[in-house]
């Protein structure tokens, strides 16, 4: 490989260190061409794949800022370059790897620590972002229905109550004090009532508000998942070694 080559190499690879959420350095000796085109198409929209030089990968993660990885560097290499969330690329990595035994998940960089093996495969079993912001939609919308039920549920009762009271006096006034103050309770009743109804009124406002906010979340979570579905980051490191 010529100089110029080399640095070039280098400089891609540094550069994909700098803008991966992580990367997963993978063993890929006795894997067919076609494999890893597979391993390749399995990533797509996760990470970009790139059978690397060992010694140029050394340089490059010393410019990017990383460091130990040179004695992981031994041997066939590849990395796996994860774009966005570093879950959904282990995940894909070590499903391919369950049918394909040849593929060997050594070790890992993310957050300014070194992965080993199983470090990879706890990220692995772990619940993807997107997963658990589904979750935490799905939780606030609960929350805030089992919140409206709280506030309604009093409410109703004063409603009840009011209406039932209403009822008994003008059947029988003296209950509220005698016949000349059947017009005042029902006065106070109507205040009563509509101070009730107004209340009911901003409740239900103050729900509808957070449901629609959780249903943007919904929907923006939705968004970005059909938006990496969509993404196809090629690999266009190759260089054997």
């Amino acid at each position: 490989m010529a100089r110029s080559d080399k640095e070039d190499a280098v400089a891609e690879l540094a550069e994909e260190f700098r803008t991966s959420s992580a990367a997963v350095l993978t063993e890929y000796r006795g894997l067919t061409v076609a494999q890893i085109t597979a391993l390749r198409r399995s990533l797509k929209g996760v990470a970009n794949y790139a059978v690397t030089k060992n010694t140029l990968t050394k340089i490059a993660a010393r410019e990017a800022g990383i460091e130990g990885l040179d004695d992981l560097l031994t041997g066939p290499t590849a990395i796996a370059f994860i774009k966005g969330d570093p879950v959904e690329g282990a995940k894909s990595l070590k499903n391919f790897a369950k049918d394909n035994a040849l593929l060997v998940l050594k070790a890992g960089y993310m957050d300014g620590r070194i992965l080993d093996a199983s470090d990879i495969k706890k990220l692995a079993d772990l619940e993807s972002r997107e997963v658990l912001l589904a979750k935490l939609a799905g939780a606030m919308k609960a929350s805030m229905n089992q919140a409206a039920g709280l506030f309604a549920a009093p409410l109703a009762q004063a409603a009840r109550t009011v209406e039932a009271l209403r009822v008994k006096a003008e059947a029988d006034p003296s209950i509220i004090g005698g016949a000349g103050s059947e017009s005042v309770a029902q006065k106070a009743a109507d205040v009563v009532e509509d101070v009730v109804e107004k209340v009911e009124e901003v409740v239900a406002d103050v729900v509808e508000s957070v449901e629609g906010a959780v249903e943007d979340i919904a929907h923006k979570v939705e968004e970005a998942l059909h938006h990496r579905a969509d993404e196809t980051p090629e690999s266009t490191t190759e260089t054997e070694g």
